[in-house]
């Protein structure tokens, strides 16, 4: 069996040790540098407040765990949570709030201003416009959850060392082999980091980057006060505040001052009593107080005391780090997580370890996620510093990052820029959402509205409006979308767009055994003649779906894989065996996909290959040039239209853009991708599927060869019991909404957008089988109402692939 060493006794690391050695791993090391188990670390200062609703389902799922385990050892104060509102916006975020919960499982509900005053009698209830409530919030005692975990794993064989510093990371032949400290070497065959703010220094004895950076936060206590017993967990969002009992006080904490990040060396004086307690700055705080006692008019007549600056951890996108390192075979991390999530992250760890996959979908925590730029130093800072500084805000779901930006731009970009691209940016790329310059295509396209429908002037400005799409969307849900992506879409559909695909994650598998390779790890055949084009997809070992891809068969013992980021590269080159090759060639690489009616009378005239349908069928590539430009070009679409993406590399991308662009051209952004694709019914990974759902129940079986072996084919037989569908709906909504049968919740939303060429709102959701029959009436739940919903058929675009084979 392994030899674990677990670097840090905080509670994740207890955790760890815990769920380890209760699935028989006892040759387990927890080694710490403070004492136990008031260790010096976050924990030890950790309010403890575990707020389970998140947007993302595993952080809910991780939060709901912690609970459920914590409130067995007694370490946990079901107290109750509340959030309250005190605008508008607001309260429309707790109503979109409780639809997560819903969605996810949590038991909440929404409460008027009376209802938040009943269970916090200290409230100014003039303030406030309402609440969200989860009875099972709740506070967890950092420290004692700890020791409690600690104490069991060592039980049942786990050893704790204390006040062992750990100085270095032996490793041989690229993979752990002990950890060094200053009471002597400890064998590992892994070894963990849940070092929690010390992460990056340990890190750094392993060649891993840890992409955390700590930051100090306030907290504060009152002086005493007529605190009810009993107070639920508090949360007051538009000031960045929350506030929790203790005794006859309150505590309060605080997001509102300036980020203060702390250099690793700045941390590392283990003389110190408390290295993650920094001096309290009063003159930050001031302002939290003057807001807490605006909504708790109490305080007024008390000060605040006990005030600390703690250090925790942020990351570029706010997720934790969980998984084994690229660079050092036995080295995984569990890191930046905080108490609310603890239980759930080392029980996602122990069963990696353990079983090889995971019980909960991880594809937004694991470490590889992260593409190389967004690991230097700086961008991790910068990107920290702003998840501090918004840990509380309002945060649309298509909401960019605003710095630093422009970090990765395709050849096109310049090109984009003078069409007035709106940009957005998804894994540090600038991708186009919509352009400027098709406005008059916007205004052409109402026109033909209007006299297809033959309506009178009084009439025809609302038919158009809801025909668009602009009627059927609320003002902070339209955020980052315009109607121009419409008629961008109706462009496509009718005539011919150019469509930028450079971000897609491209990735050279060469070498013999290639093909052996692909075969073990994909679902599909993909070992066929050189030119052909496979979608299939990757599974995990119990058949869970880990991503889709494209597979052209280039050469021989050469391969072009369309990917769906870091995750895929990370996943092909650790199952590469020797002699075969992975290497992300998108960095020097660019993609442009031409789709509609007309693609092939733009590109044929431009080019030397054979468009034609018999000449270049479906889903085949082939080299040739379009005008001066060497290019790859495969026939797949991802709109379901006629069409091809041609690849070159960087350097001719601006060329290739030229060349194809002109009169009857548009530019397409990705608000009209989205539409076109959903009508398509064609899936986005990590959005209308991961880890946790498999091919047959996805609607994926046509990419399962059974007649082959695969990883993951053997956990694939079973009835289904939920499937994924379209419904069409009455309103355009966003994502993550419960869907309800009956009154009762079934299910969620994944992907939502206006079907432009249906004339309909489109929402894929998953449900239970017994309700995915076609014209099945359910009911989404969005920002607090019921919009009306129906089961259809797919795909609800040329089902018979008419247009996109012609």
């Amino acid at each position: 069996m392994a030899r674990v060493v677990i670097i840090g006794a905080g509670i994740v690391g207890c955790a760890l040790a815990d769920e380890l050695t209760a699935r028989g791993w006892t040759d387990v090391t927890v080694v710490e540098q403070g004492p136990l188990f008031e260790a010096g670390g976050s924990s030890s200062h950790a309010p403890g407040l575990v707020f389970q609703t998140n947007a993302s389902k595993t952080m809910t799922e991780f939060a709901a765990y912690t609970v459920e385990k914590y409130t067995g050892l007694g370490t946990f104060d079901r107290v109750g949570g509340l959030e309250v509102a005190t605008t508008q916006e607001r309260l429309e975020d707790l109503r979109r709030k409780h639809g997560w919960a819903e969605s996810w499982g949590v038991e909440g509900r929404l409460l008027d201003p009376a209802q938040c005053h009943e269970l916090w009698p200290l409230l100014d209830v003039g303030k406030v416009l309402g609440g969200f409530h989860v009875p099972g919030d709740g506070l967890a005692r950092a420290v004692p959850s700890g020791a409690a975990q600690a104490r069991r794993a060592v039980e049942r064989g786990a050893r704790l060392l204390e006040r062992h510093r750990v100085t270095g990371i032996a490793q041989r032949g690229g993979r752990v082999t002990a950890v060094e400290t200053d009471q002597g070497v400890v064998p590992a065959d892994v070894v963990v980091c849940a070092a929690g703010f010390w992460g990056p220094s340990i890190g750094a004895m392993a060649g891993v980057t840890v992409p955390l950076l700590p930051l100090a936060h306030q907290y504060a206590k009152s002086g005493a006060l007529a605190v009810p017993p009993g107070l639920p967990i508090l949360r007051h969002q538009d000031k960045d505040l929350y506030v929790r009992g203790h005794g006859d006080r309150v505590g309060i904490g605080s997001y509102a001052h300036r980020p203060m990040p702390v250099k690793q060396h700045e941390i590392d004086d283990r003389g110190t009593v408390m290295p993650s307690v920094q001096a309290f700055t009063p003159e930050d705080f001031e302002p939290s107080w003057k807001d807490a006692a605006e909504l708790l008019p109490a305080l007024r007549e008390s000060t605040y005391l006990d005030g600390i600056n703690g250090i925790f951890s942020f990351t570029p996108d706010g997720f934790p780090l969980i998984g084994q390192s690229s660079k050092l075979e036995g080295f995984w991390l569990a890191e930046a997580v905080w108490v609310t999530h603890s239980a759930g992250v080392a029980r996602a760890v122990a069963e990696l370890l353990a079983d090889g996959h995971s019980s909960v979908d991880l594809h937004e925590c694991e470490l590889e996620r992260f593409e190389s730029v967004q690991l230097a130093p700086a961008f991790i800072e910068e990107r920290g510093r702003q998840n501090f500084v918004e840990v509380y805000d309002i945060i649309h779901p298509l909401q960019p990052m605003e710095s630093p930006r422009p970090m990765r731009t395709s050849p096109f970009h310049v090109r984009q820029r003078e069409l007035g691209a709106y940009f957005l940016e998804g894994a540090g790329w600038e991708r186009p959402q919509w352009f400027e310059a098709n406005k008059p295509l916007l205004e052409e396209l109402a026109l033909r509205r209007r006299a297809d429908a033959d309506l009178p002037d009084e009439v025809w400005g609302a038919f158009v409006e809801a025909a668009l799409g602009v009627a059927q969307r609320a003002e902070w849900a339209s955020r980052y979308w315009s109607p121009i992506a419409a008629a961008e879409a109706y462009a496509t559909r009718e005539r011919v767009a150019l469509y930028d695909m450079t971000p897609l994650k491209r990735i050279e598998v060469s070498g013999p055994g290639s093909a052996d390779m692909l075969q073990w790890l994909t679902t599909n055949n993909v070992d066929k003649k050189p030119g052909s084009v496979t979608y299939t997809l990757m599974l995990d070992a119990r058949g869970g779906i880990r991503s889709d891809l494209t597979v052209a068969r280039l050469e021989e013992d050469r391969y072009q894989v369309g990917a769906n980021g870091n995750l895929d590269l990370a996943w092909l080159r650790g199952h590469a065996p020797k002699g075969v090759e992975v290497r992300d060639i998108t960095p020097g690489t660019c993609c442009v996909g031409v789709w509609g009616p007309m693609a092939r009378e733009l590109v044929q005239p431009l080019t030397d290959m054979d468009l034609s349908h018999e000449g270049f069928r479906y889903f085949t590539c082939k080299s040739g040039y379009v005008g001066q430009v060497p290019v790859l070009a495969m026939r797949v679409s991802y709109v379901g239209e006629l069409g091809w993406e041609l690849y070159t590399s960087a350097d001719l991308g601006l060329k290739l853009w030229d060349t194809l662009f002109g009169e009857g051209v548009t530019a397409g952004g990705r608000a009209a991708f989205n539409s076109l694709r959903l009508e398509k019914g064609y899936r986005l990974w990590g959005v209308d599927m991961t880890h946790e759902h498999r091919p047959y129940e996805a609607g994926l079986g046509f990419a399962v060869r059974k007649d082959k072996d695969f990883l993951g084919r053997d956990a694939l037989d079973g009835e289904l019991t939920r499937r994924l569908v379209p419904l069409l709906t009455t309103e355009v909504v966003m994502g993550k909404e419960p869907v309800k049968h009956e009154g009762r919740t079934a299910g969620y939303v994944t992907s939502a957008a206006f079907g432009h060429t249906v004339g309909r709102p489109i929402a894929y959701a998953w449900l239970p089988v017994e309700l995915t029959s076609p014209g099945t009436h359910v009911d989404i739940v969005y920002f607090g109402r019921r919009v009306p919903a129906v089961v259809a058929e797919e795909p609800l675009f040329d089902p018979k692939m008419e247009k996109i084979r012609r």
